[in-house]
């Protein structure tokens, strides 16, 4: 598939993800979750967590394919294709080590859900600056991927805030935040760069295109 086709693709499996995210939080018994509080992989643990599964693999599928589109079309340097390749294997993870109730002890399977989240959260960014930062004064679209990559590593500081600030205040990390809300302004930040990213990769094919 062309880069251009690619980029299509993912940004269709991205905004149908955005879709399905959003019809969790109008329709019951997932809309009945504090959003400020409860992380959005909660819903998975609902009757309808279906939807969350199916809406976080179509985010990472199309992921996959912007991260084609945009290797095809060498936007990517390997670090870059690898912290976005991680972001992807967050995602899957997510999705394959649901979250666990920490109220019944402990669990491996939460353990590793919370690494996924963790990968997936900071990969993404990463990836973002590391792919704009060789094309920032050649590039309007690889500047707009930088800005989108800089505000979801700002939208993570309150969680690395609360996290570092938990032996002082006392007060358990996830507590100390309201959590969902926060989660909820990240992931909006990262489909933003994601779909970003995409704009990136068709706007490098229409220029390699052009007579």
């Amino acid at each position: 598939m062309s880069s251009r086709s690619l980029s299509v693709l993912g940004t269709g499996c991205v905004l149908v993800s955005l879709l399905l995210f959003g019809v969790l939080h109008f329709v019951p018994p997932s809309a009945e979750l504090d959003w400020s509080r409860r992380t959005i992989s909660q819903y998975a643990l609902l009757s309808n967590g279906w939807l969350f599964d199916t809406a976080t693999l179509l985010l990472a599928g199309g992921s996959l394919a912007v991260l084609a589109a945009l290797w095809t079309s060498r936007l990517l340097t390997r670090g870059a294709a690898v912290a976005l390749l991680l972001w992807v294997v967050g995602l899957v993870g997510v999705v394959w080590f649901e979250k666990h109730n920490w109220a019944v002890g402990p669990s491996i399977n939460g353990d590793i859900h919370r690494a996924a989240s963790l990968l997936a959260f900071l990969s993404l960014p990463a990836g973002a600056l590391l792919a704009a930062a060789p094309q920032l004064r050649r590039s309007d679209a690889a500047r707009w991927v930088a800005a989108g990559g800089a505000v979801s590593f700002l939208c993570f500081t309150p969680i690395l805030w609360a996290l570092v600030s938990e032996p002082w205040t006392g007060v358990r990390w996830w507590r100390a935040i309201p959590l969902g809300g926060v989660e909820r302004i990240l992931g909006l930040a990262e489909v933003a760069t994601v779909l970003l990213l995409a704009v990136w990769a068709r706007s490098a094919h229409r220029l390699e295109k052009a007579p």
